[in-house]
């Protein structure tokens, strides 16, 4: 069974290192190339958390340097969002309409407000500039954590980003291909009442809905990583099985848009095989973070 393991991971984990030794290639001739030179110290994060508690001074006195750091990782952040957001204002007809298809077109919207279409498309641009600059958004995270972080993780976190932004967009289109048409079907008929929908709430809830579940198909990422980096451990999802089916299910009835059951289920089903492939990832991230330690010498169980 740890023979079968091992190769799982190893296949799985192949693109992810034939990526990362070409964009390692690439990175040391690029202007951001200090990002892939080691630190005179290179200390894993969880090493650096647990000097930063025993000597409480010195990281009061490196508060206000990290606080800089992050001020100019933000910004650069907030002005990847905003040429991204502008770049989808040149599309928004498109992009509204492919929105509105589902109800019937932009033509079946109508508004009562007079600011609600600059709402409505100023909403639109943020979400699809935020999925366009998503992979920069976690590059400059990486970056910003690069300090704290080993060699390895950051290269690891590199070729991740890819893998990050299918996640996100796999969550949005589930969302827009197999959720809205029966939730609209119920909200929009519901008892007899015939729902004439306005811009600003159809809108508020396709995008909404579209980036929460794209949050959500990001599980299995998450629990790779933390599992990789030793914070995780794939036991401890499946001895609490019980209450992430609570907890998912809570999850599922506040993203729900109605209130039967049928939408609930079909939100909470696929939580359910995240919640699955989460385990599953974090069995292959702890057996590489095993491996890893029995390579310096101080072996530790994962399961």
């Amino acid at each position: 069974m740890k023979r079968f393991r091992t190769w799982v991971w190893r296949v799985l984990t192949a693109p992810f290192r034939w990526l990362g030794r070409g964009l390692r290639f690439l990175a040391l001739r690029s202007p951001l190339r200090e990002f892939f030179i080691p630190e005179e110290e290179d200390t894993p994060i969880l090493d650096t958390i647990s000097r930063a508690a025993q000597q409480p001074g010195d990281f009061l006195s490196g508060l206000i340097v990290h606080l800089d750091a992050l001020r100019k990782h933000l910004l650069r952040i907030v002005l990847a969002l905003v040429f991204t957001s502008s770049i989808a204002l040149v599309f928004m007809n498109q992009i509204l309409g492919w929105l509105a298809a589902p109800i019937g077109g932009i033509g079946s919207l109508q508004a009562i407000e007079v600011t609600e279409p600059v709402s409505v498309v100023m909403r639109v641009a943020l979400l699809i500039g935020f999925t366009a600059a998503l992979p920069y958004i976690v590059f400059e995270v990486l970056r910003f954590m690069a300090p704290g972080l080993s060699m390895r993780a950051r290269w690891f976190g590199l070729a991740a980003i890819p893998v990050v932004t299918l996640f996100f967009l796999g969550g949005m289109a589930f969302t827009y291909y197999y959720m809205l048409d029966p939730a609209l079907d119920v909200l929009l008929n519901f008892f007899g009442i015939t729902t004439v929908a306005r811009p600003a709430s159809y809108i508020k809830f396709v995008t909404g809905l579209m980036f929460w579940i794209g949050i959500c198909f990001e599980f299995p990422i998450v629990s790779y990583v933390l599992s990789a980096m030793g914070i995780l451990k794939a036991r401890m999802l499946r001895e609490n099985w019980r209450v992430a089916f609570i907890l998912l299910t809570v999850l599922a009835a506040m993203i729900t848009p109605t209130v039967d059951p049928l939408n609930m289920m079909i939100v909470l089903l696929p939580l359910w095989i995240l919640y699955g492939l989460s385990i599953f990832m974090a069995a292959l991230g702890g057996l590489g973070h095993t491996r890893r330690q029995q390579r310096l010498g101080n072996p530790e169980l994962q399961s």
